[in-house]
């Protein structure tokens, strides 16, 4: 053992110098090789679901260079393999064979061959094609040696696919085949994969379009090859030769135009599979193209489409812009641009109130003229309803009631509850919009409003699924990118609506919200089930609608992307015509179910929508969100006392008990009642006292115009002629004759209308209102020139 330990010590000692250079040598062969061996950018490919090139954008230093695939088509690499490498399985990275036929051939002729293996080439692509020499040429067999020690033969040949030269700009297999043949790599035919196959052998004198001739010689002897070699059949040969050449390079696909932009500034030079659906993406890209023709007849030039799936806020479809001309904003992508949001926000107004338990689903709103510190908002159609269930100023979209409803909720309490719906652009303190924030005095996308709708949609699935529970990812943002979907959180409070008022949202968003009349808008009864909603902005330059099933979120935009409003540019005019086009495509889907953990049966006033008071005449059995068991029963039905013929009103002061008829019966205030009596033949207006009896603090007369503590500015018209003002007064009796007076001295007397037309100077005044009974109101008016 002794022995055998000085005789290795020997060794050691006579070939000290030997071994340390054998070390040397290890360790520069160990590391030859760079790390990445290629550092050269990637292009950015996008593709859908389903694997299919949607788009993709070059790379940066202006190559066409797809990133690496996983692997590589059989026909391709046999076409290469018998074209380049027939020992490439067999051989550590170099061909002695046919490095000593180069070599002879060099020396003995002045034709030049390489003998060249495809490892040798993948080293010569990494070292950017440095000048050839011997020596160069022993630094490619070192370093292939390496490379064949480091990496599986699968893997060098993709190296090669992926960097190889095609002609031109185009780099890589996956490349090739898309710039030449508009397909990708795996359905190349046996002639088409044999042509991009000897391409990288001189792509610089093959150049696709040029020397077809030579470039087909070679292509067709590899053929041969292939058929004597009995890697292809007689017939696949036949076949294979009379397919055409490449010629000039296609343009690559733009299925999704602005997704692909958006993609290359957040993940580019990456191969990027995403949630699209190819086929969804299409139609729906059709559909942009046909509502787009009929728009610009109206000179209304941009719209996007957004499609969500609900339950993963998956993007199943993505149209960023109308296939309109460069001079009308092609390229922008309207879908993540701040708008004005019209009146989309309304149902989320009405969610938060049927939640807080302010609100029942058809609780009457006051719908009559409204000025609040100078705001004097108006509906679309410049009328008032005097009263409307809250159920259909939201499918009609009514501005008045949303703004009053928005005062009674409150604006920050309101504004709070928007940034829990990750309305990002809506970044400005409550006070900076004001009330107009719920009739589009603030901003969002379509990216935002959608997920904002999708995440109520999946708030009440996912109640319904589970049992009554919430999750923390419902306003989560959207993706693009396909991956697994991770659990989030249970919880038993909801992170922002309860699954019972989003249910009850969704109920009064399933009627078809119609402003301008029933007329043209039965077709849409016909398509399945859908919580829609519309929005307008102000000067007709935004159109939006926005609509949810149980399984999908539709987002639409039209408009013109440089903020030109046009006439006829509302949400149900040009947006909800292609939400119902992309709605009719899309897989049927059932309605919401109902969740009943977060519902409660209780009796409602049939007439006012309000809990059923004890004099109300008429109730129905209604669920409703859990908190609004705290809301006010009924205000509007009142126990009264009638003569017999039911002509007055008398109480004991004037009339026998005994001959009294008691009935309930349903009266609103003056004002509310001045605009809801007409429009509705069924409401009765409350009879008067009887002129004998004692009243008790009863309101006979409210003005409607001025209200109390406005100030009232003398307009002038365009010949500068200061306008007249008209005040207004609403009476129970309509019968009654109103005598005026301004500070004290008499000034009109009217009957039926009460209304009178002043010219008053600038001031403080007292108007007084005396009926033909002797009630008097009074009202402090401030009048003021406009200009001062």
């Amino acid at each position: 053992m002794q022995k055998s330990r000085k005789h290795i010590l020997s060794f050691f000692k006579r070939h000290k110098f030997k071994l340390s250079l054998f070390c040397v040598g290890l360790v520069c062969w160990l590391f030859c090789l760079p790390r990445p061996l290629f550092k050269d950018p990637s292009a950015t490919v996008v593709e859908s679901k389903e694997g299919i090139l949607i788009g993709a954008r070059i790379a940066t230093d202006g190559q066409w260079r797809f990133p690496a695939s996983d692997s590589i088509p059989y026909r391709f690499e046999q076409s290469l393999l018998h074209f380049e490498d027939e020992y490439f399985y067999r051989h550590p990275g170099f061909n002695p064979v046919s490095i000593g036929k180069a070599l002879w051939g060099n020396l003995t002729s002045e034709k030049r061959r390489g003998g060249s293996t495809l490892t040798q080439q993948v080293i010569r692509l990494a070292r950017k094609n440095k000048q050839r020499s011997y020596s160069e040429k022993v630094i490619e067999i070192i370093q292939a040696t390496r490379l064949e020690a480091g990496y599986s033969k699968k893997e060098i040949l993709n190296f090669y696919a992926t960097y190889a030269p095609f002609g031109g700009n185009v780099v890589g297999l996956e490349t090739a085949s898309w710039r030449y043949f508009g397909i990708p790599a795996s359905e190349l035919s046996w002639g088409q994969a044999a042509s991009l196959a000897v391409l990288p052998n001189a792509p610089a004198l093959i150049f696709p379009g040029k020397n077809e001739t030579l470039l087909q010689q070679k292509r067709d002897r590899l053929l041969q090859k292939l058929f004597t070699k009995n890697i292809i059949d007689q017939t696949t040969y036949e076949l294979a030769i009379a397919e055409r050449l490449p010629g000039k390079p296609l343009p690559l696909p733009e299925t999704a135009l602005h997704l692909t932009e958006k993609i290359r500034k957040e993940h580019a030079g990456e191969r990027i599979t995403t949630t699209i659906n190819f086929h969804l993406q299409k139609t729906v890209q059709r559909i942009a193209k046909e509502r787009h023709y009929q728009l610009q007849q109206n000179e209304i030039h941009n719209l996007a489409i957004l499609i969500l799936d609900v339950e993963t806020r998956e993007i199943l479809a993505y149209v960023g812009n109308a296939p309109t001309t460069i001079e009308n904003n092609k390229f922008v992508d309207v879908i993540d641009k701040p708008r004005s949001t019209g009146s989309i926000l309304k149902p989320f107004l009405y969610t938060a109130m049927l939640d807080s338990g302010e609100l029942l689903p058809n609780t009457l709103i006051a719908d009559i003229p409204t000025v609040i510190n100078g705001y004097n908002p108006e509906n679309f159609d410049k009328q008032f309803n005097g009263a409307v269930p809250a159920s259909i100023a939201l499918s009609k979209s009514l501005n008045v009631p949303a703004v009053r409803m928005l005062r009674s909720y409150g604006l920050e309490r309101f504004h709070k509850r928007l940034d829990g719906l990750s309305l990002d652009h809506i970044d400005k303190d409550a006070n900076y919009y004001g009330l107009s924030l719920i009739l589009g005095g603030g901003e969002s996308t379509l990216w935002e409003i959608t997920n904002a709708y999708a995440g109520m949609a999946s708030t009440l699935n996912f109640f319904n699924k589970t049992s009554s529970e919430y999750r923390s990812t419902d306003y989560q943002t959207p993706t693009y990118v396909q991956a697994t979907m991770v659990d989030s959180e249970k919880k038993s409070d909801p992170t922002l609506f309860g699954a019972g008022a989003i249910y009850k949202t969704f109920e009064a968003l399933q009627k078809v919200n119609r402003p301008l009349g029933e007329e043209n808008w039965d077709f849409f009864s016909n398509s399945q089930p859908i919580a829609w909603k519309t929005g307008t902005s102000f000067g007709f330059k935004d159109a939006w609608a926005v609509g949810v099933t149980s399984t999908y979120a539709i987002g639409v935009w039209a408009g013109n992307a440089d903020g030109e409003g046009r006439p006829g540019l509302t949400g149900l005019q040009a947006a909800a015509p292609i939400l119902f086009d992309v709605l009719d495509v899309l897989p049927k889907n059932e309605w919401f179910g109902m969740p009943y953990d977060d519902l409660t049966e209780v009796d409602i006033c049939a007439t006012s929508g309000h809990l059923a008071g004890v004099f109300c005449s008429e109730t129905i059995s209604e669920y409703i969100p859990k908190h609004g068991v705290r809301s006010q029963p009924c205000p509007y039905h009142q126990q009264v006392f009638l003569a017999e013929n039911e002509q007055y009103r008398v109480n004991s002061s004037c009339y026998e008990l005994a001959q009294m008829k008691q009935q309930s019966w349903f009266t609103l205030p003056p004002v509310l009642e001045y605009y809801y009596a007409p429009l509705h033949p069924e409401y009765k207006i409350l009879p008067p006292f009887r002129p004998d009896c004692l009243q008790d603090g009863e309101r006979l007369m409210e003005f409607i115009f001025p209200k109390k503590n406005e100030t009232i500015l003398l307009a002038k018209n365009f010949e500068e002629q200061t306008q007249e003002v008209v005040f207004k007064i609403a009476h129970r009796n309509t019968e009654t004759k109103i005598y005026w007076y301004l500070d004290g001295s008499f000034i009109a007397a009217t009957e039926t209308f009460h209304e009178i037309a002043l010219q008053p100077l600038q001031g403080e005044y007292t108007l007084t209102a005396v009926d033909q009974d002797g009630n008097e109101i009074n009202q402090k008016v401030i009048i003021e020139n406009a200009s001062s």
